[in-house]
């Protein structure tokens, strides 16, 4: 005879349900209440970051080179399926009573609350979001199990459209409120704000570009829209207003200062035309791209806050924490001509670019110095300090490295008979390219015909026309710098200071 006060037994899939649908809800919930109270505390968002950080090297390094802006949603999409199972795990626990799917549903509520006090600087109002999730989550699997089992003792086709309606009506709302979420996440009118910045007219534009410069493998200076970006900000690019928009100045100098976006605006500005690349750039890869900047030079910045000696790093800060360490030598390099950039190509930075502002080293790998959304820079030494790459082991100054790369013809691509021009690009930024060479099939190396240079912190695009018999073909490339230093044949890979080697494409004469 059955015990009359044992509990109801949920099945299997009811529990299940139960649990997935609170799960859903605490998110949604946290993830509102973020966007109307301070973003930075999604705990959802939160624990991605945590995952970033906390994962072994090779891992960063695969998903930064190998996996581009893919790694965002399969970082995500493995965080839900992590919740995934532990939600069907909660649920089949609880089958007879609530207590065990309520312990883990706080404990995942725990964690998402100490990623938020681990990655953010929020203040008791961020705390909400996280806490909110947690007591949301709690309260829909309590409320839904005490419904399930309650319906248990009822007809079944009553209790269980009862069910089947409520937890419906859970889920369009955990959907609805997660939908708002991520409107009003973005709610801070970014676009305007950069469209009442208007015109930049810098007061020392750059050179003129000569069309002999450009071979149009690819145009020489790079669209805003198809500039390459690598970045750690997982969902979304920063949202900040010029009008809110504050960078410090502090650390090692006589005197702080703090500046506005129109204290940068007002002052004199320069364009400068600069090739940046990407430490995760492959051999051949399309990390690299050249732009128009308009900005002041970070080394003016520098000069008024007066650098004490003892200085040599000048440590960056994006307003989503994300740091850089750069070397103070390299900023204070008038030859250089580090900026901070508020303009790209002709219009303000866009957003995804880093507007308001950001960094611009010539010469340097963008992990250390190309600080987008940039809000901090402090004056203080490689002993005090690691930025964010640093602690992940990769190297402390990074130049960039001597590269080639043949952009046409593409690979494996079929060209007519007849004379094959081969072209492509190459750079050394700093320094500047002094020539480059093709080889087909493994034979001599032969001169390629250098455009117009336009400066030594720019790529240089090349080509040479060769006559080739019908079949499949390999072309490789290496470029020499101006300081006579040749690159090297040896493949390496990009992490942890850049990739080496020599660019090769196999294509056919038809």
């Amino acid at each position: 005879m059955d015990d009359e006060n044992s509990p109801a037994v949920l099945s299997r899939w009811t529990a299940i349900l139960i649990a997935v649908l609170a799960m859903v809800t605490a998110l949604a919930v946290g993830h509102l209440v973020a966007a109307l109270t301070d973003p930075d505390a999604s705990p959802f968002v939160a624990v991605g970051d945590s995952v970033r950080d906390l994962s072994p090297p090779a891992v960063t390094e695969f998903a930064i080179s190998d996996l581009g802006e893919a790694k965002k949603p399969l970082l995500f999409g493995g965080i839900a399926a992590m919740l995934l199972v532990l939600a069907t795990v909660a649920g089949l626990l609880s089958r007879r009573r609530p207590w065990p799917g309520l312990a883990l549903a706080t404990v995942v509520g725990v964690v998402g609350l100490l990623a938020v006090l681990d990655q953010y600087d929020v203040d008791t109002v961020g705390l909400l979001a996280p806490v909110s999730s947690l007591v949301a989550g709690a309260a829909t699997f309590g409320w839904l199990h005490r419904l399930a089992a309650s319906g248990l003792t009822r007809p079944a086709d009553t209790s269980r459209r009862r069910f089947l309606w409520t937890g419906a009506g859970v889920a369009v709302g955990a959907a609805a409120f997660g939908g708002l979420g991520q409107v009003l996440a973005g709610r801070v009118d970014v676009e305007a704000s950069r469209a009442g910045v208007g015109a930049l007219t810098p007061s020392v534009p750059a050179p003129p570009i000569p069309a002999t410069a450009d071979f149009g493998t690819p145009r020489f200076i790079t669209s805003n829209r198809d500039f390459y970006r690598v970045d750690t900000a997982l969902l979304g690019v920063p949202q900040v207003r010029a009008q809110d928009w504050l960078l410090r100045v502090h650390g090692l100098v006589d005197e702080p200062r703090t500046f506005t976006f129109n204290d940068i605006r007002a002052r004199r500005l320069v364009e400068r035309t600069i090739t940046m690349t990407c430490v995760s750039n492959q051999v051949g890869g399309g990390y690299v791209s050249t732009a128009n900047f308009v900005g002041v030079p970070l080394r003016d910045l520098l000069d008024e806050t007066g650098v004490r000696s003892g200085s040599d790093q000048l440590f960056s800060t994006s307003v989503d924490g994300w740091t850089a360490g750069t070397p103070v030598e390299a900023v204070l390099d008038r030859d250089r001509g580090a900026l901070l950039a508020i303009g790209m190509n002709g219009e303000p930075l866009p957003t995804e670019h880093g507007f308001p502002a950001r960094m611009v080293v010539p010469g340097l790998y963008g992990f250390v110095s190309a600080t987008k959304w940039v809000v901090d820079l402090e004056l203080t030494t490689f002993d005090a300090k690691r930025s964010y790459w640093l602690e992940r082991d990769w190297a402390r100054e990074a130049p960039i490295k001597t590269q080639s790369r043949i952009d046409a013809p593409r690979s494996f691509a079929t060209v007519p008979a007849g004379p094959v021009t081969i072209a492509g690009t190459a750079w050394a930024q700093t320094v500047g390219i002094d020539r480059v060479e093709v080889r087909v099939d493994g034979g001599a190396w032969r001169p390629a015909t250098l455009a117009t240079k336009v400066n030594d912190q720019t790529w240089r695009m090349w080509r040479v026309e060769i006559t080739l018999g019908p079949g499949t073909h390999t072309a490789e490339v290496r470029a020499t710098d101006r300081t006579g230093r040749t690159q090297p044949r040896q493949r390496v890979a990009p992490i942890p200071d850049g990739a080496t080697g020599w660019h090769s494409r196999q294509f056919t004469v038809g």
